[in-house]
C-alpha cells in the first residue's frame, strides 16, 4: 500500500474521517498545527497498529560495507513479539491526498497547514506481513526493541523510531 504518483498517504484506524483538520498532535515536538501525511519511500514505516512500537533501518550510499553486513537486508523493520497479533488483527486504513496541498517536513513527512480532504474513501490496507515481504523488507520480531535499536543508533545506517515509549522496558 503506496501513494501513487502525485499522492501522498495518511494511515489511520479510523475509516470515518471525512476531513483532515490540522492538529497539534499529542507528541509534538512543534507548537505548529498540521495534517501528515507520508510519500512512496516513508509508507512502509506505517504498516503497524498506530500504537505499535517499531524500530527500522535501513541502508544509505554511506553506510560502511561492516554496518551493512550487520544489518543484512537493505532495510530491516523491528516489533516486539507482543504486537504480533494486533498486527494480524488491525484494521487499518490509508487515504489519499493530491501531493499539490502538502509541503515536505524534514526527511519523513509531508505537512499541510489548512483542512484537506481525501481524493476518495479510505482504503483497506491489506496483510500487514505481506506488504512487508511484498516491498523485500525483513520483519524481526523481538522480545525487546532496545537492543536492536541501540545497535542500530551507533552505526552508520539510517534509521526511524516510531512510538518507542510503548516498547518495553
Amino acid at each position: 500500500m503506496r501513494p501513487a504518483p502525485g499522492e501522498l498517504l495518511h494511515f489511520s484506524e479510523d475509516p470515518a474521517i471525512t476531513a483532515f483538520v490540522p492538529h497539534v498532535a499529542a507528541t509534538a515536538r512543534q507548537p505548529e498545527a498540521y495534517v501528515w501525511t507520508v510519500d512512496h519511500d516513508q509508507a512502509p514505516a506505517y504498516w503497524f497498529p498506530r500504537q505499535c512500537p517499531r524500530a527500522m533501518a535501513w541502508t544509505g550510499p554511506d553506510t560502511p560495507p561492516a554496518d551493512a553486513g550487520w544489518l543484512g537486508p537493505h532495510r530491516v523493520h523491528a516489533v516486539e513479539y507482543g504486537w504480533l497479533e494486533a498486527m494480524r488483527t488491525v484494521r487499518l486504513y490509508a487515504y489519499r491526498f493530491a501531493a499539490e496541498h502538502f509541503r515536505p517536513f524534514g526527511d519523513n513527512a509531508h505537512v499541510a497547514t489548512t483542512p484537506v480532504t481525501p481524493l476518495g474513501p479510505p482504503e483497506r490496507v491489506p496483510d500487514l506481513f505481506a506488504l512487508h515481504e511484498q516491498a523485500g523488507i525483513e520483519l524481526r520480531v523481538l522480545p525487546t526493541l532496545w537492543p536492536f535499536w541501540h545497535q542500530v543508533t551507533a552505526r552508520e545506517l539510517r534509521f526511524s523510531g516510531i512510538r518507542l515509549r510503548n516498547a518495553r522496558p
